[in-house]
């Protein structure tokens, strides 16, 4: 009844379960009989009713279904006779109560009502309940004697006792008796047919019944019998039996001791049954269960071990022959979460699995509990080796996924690499560690020969061996060149072996396999890769596959390199060619310059400067930058450097010079702008005057070392201003500096641009005071690399230019005014023939007067006053005439026959050079002679 209810209730996942029973010994109506899955407590209050069916309609069961009765509201009852139904698990609520009669012969001998939750049960349920009542009636009726032959009211007739020992023989249960006092035995028939004695001979003392148990089990039956008797507790033993007709069996005895008034024990009472047959079944069912391939283990309700096989203790551990065989005392206990994970499977009554690494062997187990009535049941399957190749296959898989990883991060490497170096150092980076490899090398092509651009880890007698053009000796490097085929050598044996000539300068005993990788770009071997390991390696097809792919990704990435390389080198030889290859050594400026080009990552850019001469020993001092990079920009900054040069030829101004380079910019297009600092440095006067369109001040260093920072008017760009420029005018000491340079030396993201030029005016000025007079070369030398470091990658390029001013002395410079009568070109002859004699310049004096003469006459003749004179000592004579005309002379071409016009060719002739300059109130023409060395000295 019990298992019937057990199913019956698991089936419908119900909250639990009743039995109940009608004969004569129930008295009226039905009578609980079994539970299951309910508490004590209220199991009792259905002790006298079946839910919701009272035995008056009964006897309209006999179809043997189903009956449904739902929960009632609240405020209802289940019938004349309610009880309370149990509360159900959180989450759940009862749906009703399913009864279903056990009929037999026309009689309902009860029923088995399940109480659900949720709700109803399935047709397909209802027929599993049926199937089971059927069931139980069918035993109920052997049991019982339903079988017996006479009437349905069998049990109202009086020889219930004869019925009682008809059952009693069938099930084959004796009972015995024995006399603790006096030694007596007393067994039934039924006992004596079990133990196969004789009613005939047998002498009814406990010696005879000690001699047929066997005696390997006879020490523990005897134990045990005396430990019942002493405790007076219930006796059960199950013991072989050596039977007088020479057969054994197995006999099971249960019994009880009665005590007299004293409560000393006189007699054992109790049944004995035959279990052989059930013992060999359950022998056979452990043999089975013993030598599974798969672990068992039984636990009853006191957590007792009471089997387990080989496979199972060496998952869980060893578990003691006797005495106390605890579950916890085993080794598996020991492990985290065990113990809970049992206890929730027996309370929950829900099976549970998880695996477990056994502390007992190391090995692992995948263990299932199942709750069983009789306590818990433990299954046990070895894992270990399903776990270590799940791990391999893990590790392969994170392993490929790395490679791919690798191989991404290689491949984003190699498209931000630029050169060939930078194509080398990425492929060093995202190849060697990833494969566990030691050294790299990477030759290209040059006129049908390998060469090494780069390698990391190998020393030149290696890379010669690599580079070797004797087409007599056989290398790795010239087979993969020839036939295009990867070769993979795995071992320093297989390469000795190979490639004898040049195993001695490759193989040296660090590397012990290698990979050569053609590189084939479009067709076409444009070099080779050569990877060392310091391991044997086996290179799996996988592995190959790999390193074949990566070559086509470094073979793609070096052409394109090559190629950048070209062009970036044929854009920087115009880009240098367009700056000035040496700055003219002038009287009044002596100047250093560096021009540095952009990361590689940019193109070309537009930083440019010049250092021009002017009339008079002065000198104009350029910088500009075309915004943007490319050949453009170069070109561009190109033009503007010839425009420059143009427009300081006609002795332009500096506003006036900008204004004409920010008509050419604007002429380019809306996408050119430029930016351009001009500076003219005049020695006599030591005043310098600055125009800027756009772009940063210059710094001063006065000879004090002390900082100026001109505060001139920045303007718009070229491109986008609008003249005029503003000028701004400032003495500048002698031995004083003058540096101009672009924003891409100063500027450093993240920091203003005020306190860069700051930082840099800080850094030249440190400089400048370290010693006297340092070197201007020094000097770029030092704020280059005390700037430059500290830019990132990307960086712009730069131009900066250091210039020292001289002054020219008092006593090199003549001035005087000049009358406008004819009798001035007389006066002037002989003001230049005193001065030059006191400069020590005879040889100069002849071809001064016809200068001064030519001039002068000009003048008095084709201008106005005022009039001056002007001679100057530097690398030149200069001689200046100033009036107050702005009338442009002229060379004319006279005739044979004309009296004038040869003025200027005489002039032209006679000096260096000359030309004529405008100011504010007139004009100044000017004449270079070039003095004799001696004179100079």
């Amino acid at each position: 009844m019990n298992c019937a209810l057990h199913h019956a209730v698991a089936e419908l996942g119900g909250l639990g379960g009743m039995a109940h029973l009608t004969g004569p010994w129930m008295g009226s109506g039905l009578r609980l009989l079994a539970v299951d899955g309910l508490p004590a407590a209220h199991a009792r209050q259905w002790q006298d009713h079946v839910v919701g069916q009272p035995m008056s309609p009964v006897d309209r069961m006999l179809d043997g279904k189903c009956r449904w009765h739902p929960a009632p509201h609240r405020g209802d009852s289940l019938g004349p006779a309610p009880a309370p139904l149990p509360d159900p698990p959180d989450g759940a609520a009862v749906a009703g109560v399913v009864v279903v009669p056990m009929v037999s012969q026309e009689r309902v001998l009860g029923t088995l009502s399940i109480i659900c939750l949720d709700e109803r049960p399935t047709v397909a349920q209802c027929g599993f309940l049926e199937e089971a009542a059927r069931r139980v009636t069918d035993h109920l009726g052997r049991s019982l004697g339903a079988s017996h032959s006479r009437s349905p009211e069998w049990w109202l007739e009086p020889d219930s006792d004869s019925r009682l020992s008809e059952a009693a023989k069938a099930v084959s249960v004796g009972s015995w008796d024995w006399n603790i006092r006096t030694g007596e035995l007393f067994y039934d028939e039924q006992s004596m047919r079990v133990l196969g004695i004789d009613p005939d001979t047998f002498d009814q003392r406990i010696e005879t019944w000690v001699d047929m148990v066997h005696p390997d089990d006879l020490p523990w039956v005897m134990a045990d019998t005396e430990d019942a008797i002493r405790t007076r507790s219930i006796y059960g033993v199950e013991y072989r039996i050596r039977r007088p007709d020479g057969t054994s069996g197995w006999a099971q005895a249960r019994a009880r001791v009665i005590t007299d008034a004293d409560g000393e024990p006189t007699h054992v009472v109790g049944t004995v049954w035959d279990t052989t047959r059930t013992r060999a079944a359950r022998d056979a069912v452990d043999h089975a269960l013993r030598h599974m391939t798969d672990g068992f283990a039984a636990v009853d309700t006191d957590w007792q071990v009471t089997f387990v096989n080989a496979e199972a203790e060496r998952a869980l551990g060893p578990v003691p022959a006797s005495g106390d065989r605890s579950l916890w005392n085993i080794a598996a206990a020991r492990t985290p979460g065990f113990e809970e994970m049992c206890r929730r499977t027996v309370s929950e009554s829900r099976p549970m699995g998880a695996e477990l690494n056994s502390p007992a062997n190391q090995r692992w187990y995948h263990l299932r509990l199942v709750p069983v009535p009789q306590g818990l049941a433990i299954y046990s399957t070895d894992v270990t080796d399903r776990r270590i190749r799940e791990a391999e296959r893990e590790a392969a898989e994170r392993s490929a996924a790395e490679r791919s990883a690798h191989t991404a991060r290689l491949t984003e490497a190699l498209a931000e690499a630029i050169t060939m170096r930078d194509v080398v150092k990425a492929t060093a980076e995202h190849v060697l560690a990833p494969f566990g490899a030691s050294r790299l090398a990477v030759l290209t092509l040059e006129d049908g020969f390998p060469c090494v651009v780069g390698s990391i880890g190998y020393g030149k007698a290696q890379l010669d061996a690599f580079q070797v053009r004797s087409p007599r000796l056989g290398t790795p490097v010239a087979d993969v060149l020839t036939t295009r085929v990867p070769l993979f050598i795995e071992s320093v044996h297989e390469h000795r072996e190979r490639y004898p000539h040049s195993a001695a300068a490759v193989v040296t005993g660090e590397d012990q396999s290698w990979a050569y990788l053609p590189l084939i770009v479009t067709g076409r071997v444009t070099g080779c890769c050569v990877i060392a390991f310091k391991q044997p390696q086996p290179f799996s097809g996988e592995e190959r596959t790999l390193l074949i792919a990566l070559s086509g990704l470094i073979a793609q990435a070096l052409e394109r390199s090559r190629l950048y390389d070209s062009e970036h080198n044929r854009a920087q030889e115009l880009q240098r060619g367009l700056l000035p290859q040496k700055l003219p050594a002038l009287l009044a400026i002596s100047a250093a310059a560096r021009y540095l080009p952009a990361d590689r990552r940019l193109d070309v850019g537009g930083d440019w400067y010049d250092l021009i001469p002017l009339s008079a020993e002065r000198a104009a001092l350029v910088i500009g930058d075309v915004m943007g990079h490319g050949l453009s920009e170069a070109a561009t900054m190109g033009r503007l450097r010839t425009a420059v040069r143009t427009l300081t030829e006609l002795e332009l101004p500096p506003d006036e010079i900008l204004a004409h380079l920010n008509e050419l910019v604007s002429d380019l297009g809306d996408s050119f702008y430029a930016t351009c600092l001009y500076a003219v440095y005049d020695p006599t006067t030591r005043l310098c005057e600055f125009a800027s369109a756009g772009h940063l001040p210059p710094v001063v260093i006065h000879p004090d070392h002390t900082v100026h920072l001109p505060k001139i008017p920045t303007n718009s760009p070229l491109g986008a201003a609008t003249p005029p420029f503003d000028v701004i005018q400032m003495e500048v000491p002698d031995d004083s500096l003058v540096a101009l340079f672009t924003d891409g030396l100063v500027e450093s993201p993240g920091q203003d641009i005020d306190e860069c030029i700051h930082q840099f005016a800080g850094i030249l000025a440190s400089a400048a005071a370290e010693e006297d007079r340092p070197g201007l070369e020094k000097l770029c030398d030092t704020v280059v690399s005390a700037l430059l470091p500290t830019q990132k990658t990307g960086r712009d390029d730069a131009a900066l230019f250091i210039a020292r001013t001289h002054a020219l002395a008092p006593e090199k410079v003549a001035a005087w005014p000049l009358t406008t009568d004819p009798t001035a070109a007389r006066q002037a002859r002989e003001l230049v023939r005193g001065q030059l004699g006191l400069w020590d310049l005879d040889d100069l004096v002849m071809s001064t007067e016809l200068v001064v003469s030519e001039l002068v006459g000009n003048v008095v003749r084709h201008a106005r006053g005022p009039v001056a004179l002007r001679l100057l000592r530097g690398h030149h004579l200069v001689c200046e005439v100033s009036d107050g005309s702005l009338t442009t002379p002229h060379v004319r071409r006279a005739s044979d026959t004309d009296e004038n016009g040869r003025g200027l060719q005489l002039i032209g002739a006679l000096t260096h050079r000359w030309g004529v300059r405008y100011g504010a109130s007139g004009k100044t023409i000017w004449t270079e002679q070039m003095p004799h060395p001696l004179s100079m000295a």
